[in-house]
């Protein structure tokens, strides 16, 4: 019983921080500016970053693809793709913040799905591709955070 609660009590204390990250919409000066953080980070604090970056190019990418304007979606998708790429390059075992980076990969899969309901068929294989892709590294974080 007190596991149960402790994991209760654990999840709460994670949620509201990737709760927060996952509510607002970055602007191209503050994606670009996230960008180059991630970029000059240390290891440790790289893989939450790119999480971030990958979860906010995602709701940007939903944002276009409401608007109908595909093209730029893609190629939000494929930043998605590339950000993904790059988190399974670097999960170390000493990383911060992983539990809310596999969070964020989580959330960043199921929104992306959503978008798959009502896009079209020709946006369904980018957006297959890049869920699948997803999935994948929530799935190595998450092993990094059982390991710890």
């Amino acid at each position: 019983m007190r596991f149960v609660l402790a994991l209760a009590l654990a999840t709460l204390a994670v949620s509201p921080a990737a709760l927060a990250a996952s509510d607002k919409t970055l602007d191209a000066h503050q994606l670009s500016a996230l960008e180059a953080k991630a970029a000059q980070a240390g290891p440790k604090e790289q893989c939450y970053l790119y999480a971030e970056l990958a979860h906010s190019m995602a709701e940007l990418a939903g944002q276009q693809m409401s608007a109908g304007d595909t093209s730029k979606a893609s190629a939000s998708l494929k930043a998605v793709q590339m950000y993904a790429e790059k988190i399974h390059m670097g999960v170390a075992d000493d990383t911060r913040k992983l539990k809310n980076a596999e969070i964020l990969m989580r959330e960043t899969a199921y929104r992306l799905k959503e978008l798959m309901l009502g896009a079209s068929l020709d946006d369904r294989p980018t957006l297959e591709a890049t869920v699948k892709q997803l999935n994948q590294v929530q799935a190595e974080i998450l092993q990094q955070v059982f390991k710890h």
